[in-house]
């Protein structure tokens, strides 16, 4: 057993996906499938369920897994034992933050060239647990939390894009409304992978006093984009406004769909001039000046 393929195994059941989890970990997908078929055969059990539609997490799977993550959070604290903590900054974050993160490491880089910042890729729950933990030190999240063991620093907020096919009735519109967008079904992940979403999107209907018309969920080994393209009546909402072919990416006319960005630290660490350096950059990394 490797502790990679524990690793392997964690972030296919986050994802419940295959590819995403090989995106997580930038490997191929055969070479992640591989690794977690060798850990099944050494433990002589079936760990993933695997479909053409999906993928779902054994019994045996689900009594190794937090096993499994005790011993990834044990090799992350053997090595942040023996670290000069002055000298690495642990930034966790999911993937859409990446290219932002990486303007604002460059930037801090350039003025401290002997401090490392790690970029680490971990779930919503696993970033807040890590900065309680000190497993990182920084982290970035959609929305906001209430600890009192976590300070919360307000990052920007992110205007979210409305997505649909390009052959969509309102498509080619640079704008469009909550109105509008009532009379066609909204496809999104179920609530229980996407709350965030569902809330905005729930409080700005409920606001306007409008009701959402749903369509399908978007199934776990789907994405929003070719579901659209599939169903090109329907609309969801994207986080990252990178062009997809085929697809239109319309604001709201009303800025309705927004949803803060906030950095979380420990309240208890101390604040350090490379800490507080990546967080005054990752604000101007979207042209907001740090108050």
């Amino acid at each position: 057993m490797e502790l990679r393929q524990l690793a392997y195994l964690v972030a296919v059941a986050d994802e419940l996906s295959f590819s995403r989890a090989a995106e997580r970990n930038y490997i191929s997908q055969s070479a992640i499938s591989h690794q977690i078929a060798r850990l099944e055969r050494e433990l002589g059990v079936t760990l993933l369920e695997r479909s053409t539609r999906a993928v779902s997490v054994t019994a045996a799977g689900e009594r190794l897994l937090p096993i499994a993550r005790q011993m990834l959070d044990l090799r992350t604290r053997a090595f942040a034992a023996v670290a000069d903590p002055g000298s690495r900054i642990r930034l966790a974050a999911n993937m859409s933050f990446a290219r932002r993160s990486l303007t604002a490491v460059s930037a801090v880089r350039d003025d401290h060239p002997d401090v490392e910042i790690e970029f680490v890729i971990k779930n919503f729950d696993q970033r807040v647990e890590a900065v309680i933990t000190g497993d990182v030190d920084i982290a970035l999240i959609r929305g906001s939390v209430t600890d009192k063991r976590l300070r919360v620093h307000r990052l920007w907020v992110e205007e979210l894009m409305v997505a649909m096919s390009d052959k969509h009735p309102l498509a080619g519109r640079t704008t469009v409304s909550l109105e509008e967008l009532a009379e066609f079904p909204l496809i999104l992940p179920p609530r229980k992978r996407q709350i965030l979403l569902h809330e905005v999107i729930n409080t700005a209907f409920t606001a306007a006093g409008l009701t959402i018309r749903f369509g399908p969920p978007i199934a776990p080994d789907h994405t929003a984009p070719l579901d659209l393209l599939n169903r090109p009546d329907s609309w969801s909402v994207l986080y990252d406004e990178t062009p997809v072919v085929a697809l239109a990416q319309i604001r709201e006319d009303r800025g309705r769909l927004s949803v803060p960005v906030s950095a979380l630290t420990r309240a208890s660490s101390d604040a350090t001039p490379e800490r507080a350096a990546v967080i005054a950059e990752l604000m101007k990394s979207l042209g907001h000046q740090p108050t």
